[in-house]
């Protein structure tokens, strides 16, 4: 054979020791005659696989059969050079010389020599893996769409809730109201936006209802102690105009809770409390915080207030202090209607007829239409 024992076994020259066992392993499971039926030609590859490895798989031999493969492609090479290099005429000691013989190779192999291994077709089909990576392409897709959308969601937002606030401001309240609620059509738990959009709802639109729940939605999120403290003062208010004395009283409490400095919450408390809930000494305390409280600080007097704060004096039969409550508002407002027509009343209480029926003339000529079915009465 004109194969050397590295080409024998299938590996290079530099092959490891772990390669040609590796080569050797394979070709003698693949070349065993009892495999072949006791083919001649498997059976001289087999011995031929078995004394290549012979040599190559001792250390030593192969040392030495790799110098003699070195020494026999060195002799072959010289070889070839002489014959490429003699002339045809040559003489060597006077004797012409023959021509180099051709360079003789084996011929190519005959199909009896070749091996081939039908490798089978395969359907192409998707196996777990490929569904994995299939699920989590679209996944990541999806996220990122749901990504995309949520920015631009809140930019637009905040864009319209800043052109609503300008609005607002400038006291377009449809404008500032459509803007809002754009705003929430984007991000519908928009803190800021509900509380605008409820203010909105009872400046504009008066509508309690809806704005009590906006108010709630609001509060859901979580907000600034003054600010919730705020936002419960107003829901209270809208729930005392639908007829909800319980629940306002409690979200005025709340409010109290979380800000005890809000004295327009302990004034609305205490109207609750002795209009609504028929409690009028609660009521007057809280009046007379708030009212204190305002005080201290500076402020204004809310003289509505004060004329409340009489009433609780006069259901509580302190009649001298509701007077002097009514009295106090008429010194800072002395056209107001509706307590020339209370101070009739409280003298109507005390039995003072005369005087309530005056006090009645004056609320109908200053516009008090209330009294009149009183100041009829008493002609």
């Amino acid at each position: 054979m004109s194969q050397n024992h590295y080409q024998v076994l299938g590996v290079a020259p530099t092959a490891t020791a772990a390669e040609i066992k590796r080569a050797y392993r394979q070709l003698v499971v693949r070349y065993h005659p009892d495999k072949h039926g006791g083919d001649l030609r498997y059976e001289d590859q087999f011995k031929a696989v078995a004394v290549a490895y012979r040599v190559l798989g001792d250390p030593g031999r192969r040392a030495s059969y790799d110098f003699q493969l070195a020494q026999a492609a060195r002799r072959a090479e010289d070889v070839r050079r002489q014959q490429q290099h003699r002339p045809a005429t040559q003489h060597v000691y006077g004797v012409p010389m023959p021509p180099p013989a051709p360079l003789r190779t084996r011929p190519p192999a005959g199909s009896h020599e070749r091996h081939y291994q039908r490798i089978p077709r395969q359907r192409p089909g998707f196996n777990r893996r490929d569904w994995v990576l299939t699920l989590l392409f679209l996944l990541g897709i999806a996220l990122f769409a749901l990504a995309v959308k949520v920015t631009m969601d809140r930019v637009t937002a905040a864009s319209n809730y800043k052109d609503g606030m300008q609005a607002y401001g400038r006291g377009q309240l449809a404008a500032a109201y459509s803007f809002m609620d754009e705003t929430l059509h984007f991000r519908p738990d928009y803190a800021p936006a509900l509380r605008r959009r409820a203010e909105l709802e009872l400046l504009a639109n008066r509508d309690p209802r809806a704005a009590r729940a906006d108010f709630q939605a609001a509060l859901l999120q979580p907000q600034p102690r003054r600010r919730a403290a705020d936002m419960l003062f107003r829901l209270a208010r809208c729930e005392t105009d639908l007829g909800l004395p319980t629940a306002a009283e409690l979200n005025f409490t709340r409010a109290l809770v979380l800000d005890s400095t809000l004295s327009a919450a302990y004034l609305a408390r205490g109207t609750a409390r002795l209009l609504d809930l028929a409690q009028p000494e609660k009521g007057l305390a809280d009046l007379d915080y708030g009212l204190a409280q305002r005080r201290r600080a500076g402020a204004a007097t809310p003289w509505h207030y004060v004329q409340v704060r009489g009433l609780a004096l006069t259901a509580l039969g302190r009649y001298d202090s509701a007077r002097t409550a009514y009295f106090e508002v008429l010194q800072a407002r002395p056209r107001d209607g509706r307590t020339h027509f209370l101070l009739g009343r409280l003298a109507g209480r005390t039995g003072d007829t005369t005087a309530a029926c005056e006090f009645y003339r004056r609320a109908l000529l200053l516009g008090y239409e209330y009294a009149r079915t009183a100041e009829e009465k008493c002609r």
